[in-house]
């Protein structure tokens, strides 16, 4: 592909990844979009400038353009992580109105247009690569179109405009069982030979796995109903010391999707609540699998287990997808990038199935793994944006590997590593349990 055409598609990625961002504010109704959905989160508004701010302080001096509201770079620059402490106290007088937000917004957007427009490929004022630094803001809007349904979750059903969904796949009900995984090698990773990927991503790195066996779906509803009912929250021996600590201070007797009415339970969608469909992913924090993996008497995969089931064949040789080389656009191969707001059955998706025999392992739920997020050999952080992995390299955060339903498909490529703290109960996030 020529420079011009990179180029192009770049500009036609940002525009389409704006539009996904556009699609989630749209959907809230005026009058809350200075509601707090999460409460270690910001107000919805802080988002609303958060998007274009991160682009405009990205890419205003590799662009060669002059700032003209200092004040809203600095006030929408960075978000919250949860674990820094405190609940945050503001009101939503103390925010800007979101038409002030807007207007800012509206010119971030026309002013990097023109310039990306008129600087092409190339290297910014600073030798930045401009193409890696259009990636990045691409990814990043995309990132945050999944982490925002996921504050738009908790927001009360009567404040969202509700849009068209996708109906979910019909499927016969699941089997559940185990494949076996020989022994071989997992590739994490990769190389910097002209592949766009995030600090974390890189360098390339061989690991050994040995044999072992894995769940050939995610954990259904339908079982994480009988480790509940099994009394599998209440049974201390299940539980790492910190994870109980949790569950008992916060009292956490349930998924955080999970409602109980009337005796029956039901699951708490993105525009609904529906009686608990038992064959969807049960979506739980880190804390929860790991409890429910101990008391099946197994275990989370490695993340380099993660990769052998996923991308391994039995001859050695990887795959890029689990599938083959098809590339991730077909909705007969997942339920990812924006295609529906809640999950599908774990069987829904034969043509899926890795060469080892695992199903839906892209979409329809991040995985979790019990691999603590920490940097690849030969990590640099980026110059630009030094602490975007770097922050959380401190063994209080694990990583997730695979996709949600709001997961774009530029990001389910195979060394993509997200990763989160294991008591964190909103994120669209399952697991399968492996036995060694």
């Amino acid at each position: 592909m020529r420079a011009t055409e990179k180029q192009t598609e770049l500009q036609f990625r940002i525009h389409s990844s704006r539009s996904e961002t556009d699609k989630l504010f749209g959907m809230v109704r005026p009058d809350s979009l200075y509601e707090r959905p999460i409460p270690e989160r910001h107000r919805i508004v802080f988002y609303v400038g958060h998007l274009e701010a991160f682009d405009w302080n990205l890419l205003r001096e590799p662009m060669g353009l002059a700032a003209f509201n200092p004040g809203f770079d600095r006030l929408f620059a960075f978000g919250i992580d949860p674990v820094d402490g405190g609940l945050p106290r503001d009101q939503p007088s103390d925010w800007p109105s979101i038409d002030e937000v807007r207007r800012y917004n509206a010119r971030i957007r026309q002013e990097l247009d023109q310039a990306i427009a008129k600087a092409g490929p190339g290297r910014g004022s600073q030798g930045e690569d401009r193409r890696v630094l259009l990636n990045v803001a691409v990814e990043h809007r995309l990132m945050h179109a999944e982490t925002l349904a996921y504050m738009l979750h908790q927001l009360p059903l009567d404040r969202k405009v509700k849009p068209a969904s996708v109906p979910c796949t019909q499927t016969a009900p699941v089997a559940p069982g185990m494949v076996e995984v020989p022994a071989g090698t997992a590739t994490l990773g990769i190389t910097r030979s002209g592949h766009f990927g995030w600090d974390n991503e890189f360098e390339e790195n061989v690991v050994e796995v040995p044999a072992f066996g894995i769940d050939r779906y995610k954990v259904t509803n339908r079982e994480f109903l009988r480790f509940m009912e099994a009394g599998g929250y209440q049974e201390r021996a299940n539980w790492t010391d910190a994870a109980w600590t949790w569950r008992t201070e916060h009292n956490v007797t349930q998924p955080g999707f999970w409602r109980r009415v009337d005796d029956r339970w039901r699951l708490r969608t993105m525009f609904d609540e529906i009686e608990l469909p038992l064959d969807w992913p049960v979506y739980v924090s880190h804390a929860e699998a790991a409890a429910y993996a101990r008391w099946a008497g197994k275990a989370l995969p490695t993340e380099a287990q993660w990769h052998r089931a996923a991308y391994g064949t039995p001859r050695g040789k990887e795959r890029p997808y689990p599938w083959g080389s098809k590339p991730p656009q077909s909705s007969s191969l997942g339920n990812f990038d924006f295609r529906s707001w809640d999950p599908a059955c774990v069987n829904a998706f034969p043509e899926s199935r890795s060469a080892l025999g695992a199903e839906d392992l892209l979409g329809n739920g991040w995985e979790w793994t019990s691999t603590v997020f920490q940097p690849f050999p030969g990590f640099e952080p980026f110059p630009f944006y030094p602490g975007y992995s770097a922050n959380f390299f401190d063994g209080q955060h694990f990583v997730m590997k695979g996709g949600s339903p709001r997961t774009a498909a530029c990001m389910l490529r195979r060394s993509f590593r997200n990763w989160f703290q294991p008591h964190y109960p909103y994120v669209y996030a399952g697991f399968r349990a492996v036995s060694n």
